[in-house]
């Protein structure tokens, strides 16, 4: 075999690892899951600008019972949302496992108060199913359905659980 027709099998099996590794990371969403209530949620990795401890915060007045006011996160002053109030869940008082969720999309920025972490999870595109169309109420805060394993993590919407409602 000559030098030539060698480099040029080389050439082409390079060609298509490299092809394949890109199709394999194109098609995988990273994501943030946790527990609201009984479900388990998720938003992009992307989003998160990072997860804290309670802190204090402070109340504002005529606000939805969900936004629980405003806290302070090293100077910035960014709302604070109380996820299982949001999705018509009764309130708890926080535990151990509770946490703020700091999430960003473009340039609103807001805490979200959740019940606990679970895992950051890879899941393919053909592991996320859309919506059903038989949901209509929040429907435009969810993205999609991702399946792993034996469980469904609904994921959420980011620009949408940001969007001022009240």
């Amino acid at each position: 075999m000559n030098k030539e027709r060698l480099k040029e099998i080389f050439d082409n099996q390079k060609q298509n690892y490299t092809k394949t590794k890109k199709e394999e990371i194109e098609d995988v969403t990273q994501v943030i899951g946790f527990v609201v209530g009984n479900e388990e949620f998720a938003v992009p990795i992307l989003n998160v600008l990072e997860i804290v401890k309670p802190i204090d915060y402070t109340r504002v007045p005529k606000t939805p019972d969900y936004v629980l006011g405003v806290f302070n996160l090293r100077g910035n002053v960014f709302p604070l949302i109380d996820l299982r109030r949001k999705f018509n869940l009764p309130a708890i008082k926080p535990n151990k496992d509770t946490c703020y969720l700091v999430i960003k999309h473009e340039d609103m920025i807001a805490g979200f108060m959740i019940d606990r972490l679970t895992e950051a999870l890879r899941l393919k595109q053909s592991e996320i199913d859309p919506i059903p169309e038989t949901i209509n109420e929040k429907a435009d805060l969810m993205l999609g359905v991702g399946k792993q394993n034996d469980k469904l993590i609904t994921i959420l919407k980011i620009e949408n659980l940001l969007k001022k409602t009240f």
